[in-house]
């Protein structure tokens, strides 16, 4: 009888100009012992799985081999075009096909992995982190199979990288890149489900005071500069979603700003402040951009590496002495409504949180009840 758990995928490769039958499993001990016991069966780091050539021979002796061991979905094989890696082995493919320099003896990512976050639709800078973030696990591990990898492995791993002292944040994305892979790309639901995640701290964000955002903006004397600060501020923006603001977000009739595929592919509107709409005017009048509206020297989206450069200068000159970082103007923004009277609820929308909860952090540094309690000492006599 044929085990429901057991079920091998077909799927067309070429590998050094070579078509090849790709074989995509689940973790048993008993399809890698038939595996093994193929003639001419190979292993491939790049597409992560294993592999023997495209003959009808070949073809038959799959099927021959597994009947009644395990159940073959064939129907990637052949509909599918073959899976292609670079030609030229200086280079490899990342993430929608970009190319970067290949280092020899180097595990990359399968191509599926690649693909897979094409086809969610995952932003650029999400999918180079779990690209490179996998990577990093793969090669801690360079003589073993992808498929071999378990829980034990996935743990050394994570201990290996609280020693180095990662941050909370990076060991929850190294083991979503790892889930991702397992469990969305291979078709593993749940794989690692016993895997411990970092105990949750309740941080409080660093915030600006209204006195201390106008000071920044004061020594902000270039017009582009001050604007791309002013609108973070004044929207609480993200700096993903700066970069990605077009000329026509601006909604100057109903004094709103668009904002669209912000954190997770969700579209919503923020304020538009009239002083910075009078800034924007006269910047657009200046710089003249066309389709985004912050652009680089080449027209292409500006790049967050020189905002961060104009805040930090800017924040010198002022003498802020706070580590300032463009999110840091988005938290002031919602600090700064929530102690002027607005309910959590219009500020959760304008910022794009998915729960309320997510937005009641800032109650914590919001000095409206705190201005409402004296202080002690100051009561003594």
């Amino acid at each position: 009888m044929i085990s429901i758990n057991r079920r091998i995928s077909l799927r067309h490769l070429i590998i050094n100009e070579q078509r090849q039958i790709g074989i995509k499993f689940y973790p048993d001990k008993v399809i890698q012992s038939l595996l093994k016991s193929m003639d001419g069966i190979k292993w491939s780091n790049r597409f992560g799985m294993t592999y023997l050539p495209n003959t009808k021979t070949n073809l038959n002796k799959i099927y021959q081999t597994f009947k009644g061991v395990a159940t073959i979905d064939a129907r990637y094989f052949y509909i599918n075009k073959p899976l292609h890696h670079p030609v030229d082995e200086r280079y490899r493919y990342t993430y929608k096909g970009q190319k970067e320099a290949y280092t020899p003896g180097y595990r990359t990512c399968p191509i599926e992995f690649l693909q897979k976050l094409e086809l969610k639709k995952y932003s650029d800078s999400t999918a180079r982190v779990y690209t490179t973030l996998f990577e990093g696990f793969m090669n801690h591990f360079p003589d073993k199979q992808l498929i071999e990898l378990g829980e034990d492995e996935i743990r050394a791993y994570l201990s290996y990288q609280v020693k180095l002292g990662r941050s909370d944040s990076m060991l929850n994305q190294i083991i979503n890149s790892i889930k991702f892979y397992y469990e969305v790309v291979l078709g593993m639901p749940n794989r690692f489900y016993e895997i411990e995640r970092p105990m949750k701290r309740e941080k409080i964000p660093e915030v600006l005071s209204k006195e201390e955002v106008q000071r920044i903006l004061n020594c902000t004397h270039n017009l582009k500069h001050k604007c791309v600060l002013s609108t973070i501020y004044s929207a609480g923006l993200r700096i993903s979603e700066l970069i990605n603001l077009k000329v026509k977000d601006i909604d100057s009739s109903r004094m709103m700003l668009r904002i669209e595929g912000a954190k997770g592919g969700k579209d919503r509107y923020s304020l538009l402040s009239k002083k910075v709409l009078e800034e924007l005017r006269a910047y657009y009048k200046e710089y003249k951009p066309k389709i985004y509206l912050f652009e680089g020297q080449n027209g292409d989206q500006y790049s967050p590496t020189s905002i961060r450069k104009v805040l930090k200068r800017s924040c010198t000159k002022a003498g802020i002495r706070k580590d300032v970082k463009p999110h840091t103007l988005r938290h002031s923004f919602a600090t700064h409504l929530l102690e002027q009277g607005t309910d959590l609820r219009s500020i959760q929308i304008l910022l794009g949180h998915n729960s309320l909860k997510t937005t009641e952090i800032y109650t914590h540094v919001a000095n409206t009840a705190m201005n409402t309690i004296k202080n002690p000492l100051d009561s003594s006599h």
